[in-house]
């Protein structure tokens, strides 16, 4: 491994962590790089694709190399709304409502939600935003039941979770979580304004009443270039 090398990569990531590159500010090319650092074109594309590996910075095609926006973990807390979570962050959060529908349970989503086959369910598809930047894809199920005119009253309140406890009086007690890895749909890809092949972090998420009733199955779809997740033990 050559010091050359080296001296590039760092430098490249100093500037970044430095603010000398702003979130998708371009950098030079990578001939320019070569020049300023007298590196061969094999050296500099070995530090621009490990920079690229660990997310510090992207690739348009046929465009250029961008620095990256740092990385944020999977809400931390599944008990707190994605509006809170952004905001702990600093963020201005934000949410477009794709669909807003009643339909019928099929056979998995009822027994995750503990209701009969066929069941009316509430379900919302939304693009969820920071700094209208788009985050993730959500898409939500929850027994109309439970929240009967909760279509009518959706645009109300930015949280959806404020909804459920100041107006349906419903005690949420606790949430399980699953996550993966995955590769985007041409929609989630569009939605989310990443090239294909983009990847994903998914994660889904069932919420429980205190007396043990699921109210809440979510499936998110977040960009893998701009979320990774942290476990605690």
């Amino acid at each position: 491994m050559s010091k050359g090398y080296l001296d590039l990569k760092q430098s490249i990531a100093q500037a970044i962590t430095n603010g000398e590159y702003a979130p998708h500010d371009q950098l030079p090319s990578q001939r320019t790089l070569g020049q300023q650092f007298g590196l061969s074109h094999m050296s500099v594309r070995r530090a621009i694709n490990e920079l690229i590996q660990e997310g510090l910075i992207y690739a348009v095609a046929g465009k250029g190399l961008y620095a990256a926006a740092p990385k944020v973990d999977v809400e931390r807390d599944g008990m707190v709304s994605f509006g809170e979570d952004m905001r702990s962050r600093g963020m201005a959060a934000s949410s477009r409502i794709l669909r807003a529908e009643v339909v019928s349970a099929p056979t998995l989503l009822a027994q995750v939600l503990g209701v009969e086959i066929g069941a009316a369910l509430v379900y919302l598809r939304r693009l969820r935003l920071a700094n209208d930047e788009p985050m993730a894809v959500q898409d939500t199920y929850l027994p109309r039941a439970l929240c009967p005119d909760l279509l009518e009253r959706i645009g109300q309140s930015p949280s959806l979770f404020a909804l459920l406890r100041e107006v349906y009086h419903l005690r949420l007690a606790r949430s399980s979580n699953a996550a993966e890895a995955a590769l985007a749909t041409d929609e989630e890809a569009r939605l989310l304004g990443m090239t294909l092949p983009a990847a994903l972090l998914i994660t889904e998420q069932i919420t429980y009443l205190d007396n043990g009733q699921p109210v809440e199955f979510v499936r998110s779809a977040y960009r893998g270039d701009r979320y990774r997740l942290t476990v605690k033990r």
